[in-house]
């Protein structure tokens, strides 16, 4: 398959299941709504690491939020459920809640399971740092929520948010001629997707240069750098899927509510990185099946 003169590899990505939630975040303008983005969904690349792999969904029109303000959707991805709770918990307490303006909500709407969602505790937990000052709104939204007293007026969370199943990991490569034009696709195709729902680019930029693979030569770690992707490495190893003109690859990572969410994102991601000269493959990443349960070839989701 050719797309744009792009050859498109007939193999396929491998994701897997995870537990998430979609927080909502309101702030006064645009200004406060991207700090508290920027901040609370820093450090979440990969679970490798990180306590959650995080990133910003969409950007939401004060007419679509409940108190009217201007807000932005946060999504946050673990692969253990049982800490969630902790997660959300630490990156809204800490990131949210200090930052000059906000509000907070729960934004879960869609998820692989519905019957499996369940619920965590947001504003119940938050609201003890008032100190026995804060308040419950029972009237003014559709659900609970606590007017925590601070130093600027009040906080206002909404007491409960959902945790979902999605899928985290799914994902195309992007093998070019050079690094400039190879990274400009990359931004074409997270520019391309920064508007659809559900589903997030959780890496720098939503972009990825140090892909890895399961395991390592050293006993301690358990990633390491993916050696046949590597363009310094060609020459010295047996195993390279790297052609002569292939000078950079970058990868895509997408995160999702649901299957959809991640095959959509991957079409139109890919769509727009083809139209950029000097691409001169499009590939995914896979652990040859055996490791995740979702798995999405690329001819089929581009047909």
């Amino acid at each position: 398959m050719e797309i744009n003169g792009v050859e498109i590899e007939d193999t396929f990505c491998e994701a897997f299941g995870a537990a998430f939630s979609r927080i909502l975040v309101t702030a006064k303008n645009e200004k406060w709504v991207k700090i508290a983005a920027n901040v609370t969904t820093g450090y979440g690349t990969s679970t490798i690491h990180c306590d959650a792999e995080a990133g910003v969904d969409i950007l939401v029109s004060p007419d679509q939020t409940p108190d009217n303000r201007l807000g932005v959707v946060l999504m946050f991805f673990k692969n253990k459920t049982e800490e969630m709770s902790k997660v959300v918990m630490n990156r809204i307490g800490q990131c949210v809640f200090t930052c000059p303006t906000t509000a907070c909500f729960d934004a879960l709407e869609v998820s692989l399971n519905p019957e499996k969602e369940f619920e965590i505790k947001l504003g119940a937990n938050l609201k003890f740092f008032g100190d026995g000052f804060q308040e419950k709104i029972e009237s003014k939204f559709p659900f609970e929520a606590w007017a925590i007293p601070v130093m600027e007026g009040e906080f206002i969370v909404q007491s409960i948010a959902k945790v979902g199943k999605g899928i985290a990991g799914g994902n195309f490569l992007i093998i070019g001629k050079d690094q400039d034009s190879t990274l400009e696709a990359a931004q074409k195709a997270i520019e391309a997707v920064k508007d659809l729902p559900n589903v997030i680019t959780p890496f720098p930029g939503g972009i990825v240069r140090s892909g890895s693979k399961v395991g390592s030569k050293y006993s301690f770690l358990n990633a390491s750098t993916n050696e046949p992707l590597c363009p310094t490495l060609r020459g010295k190893i047996d195993n390279s899927q790297l052609r002569e003109e292939d000078k950079c690859v970058y990868e895509i990572i997408f995160d999702g509510a649901t299957e959809e969410a991640i095959k959509t994102a991957m079409k139109v991601g890919i769509n727009a990185a083809v139209k950029i000269p000097g691409v001169n493959r499009i590939s995914a990443g896979n652990y040859g099946g055996n490791l995740g349960k979702f798995q999405y070839n690329l001819h089929e989701i581009l047909r």
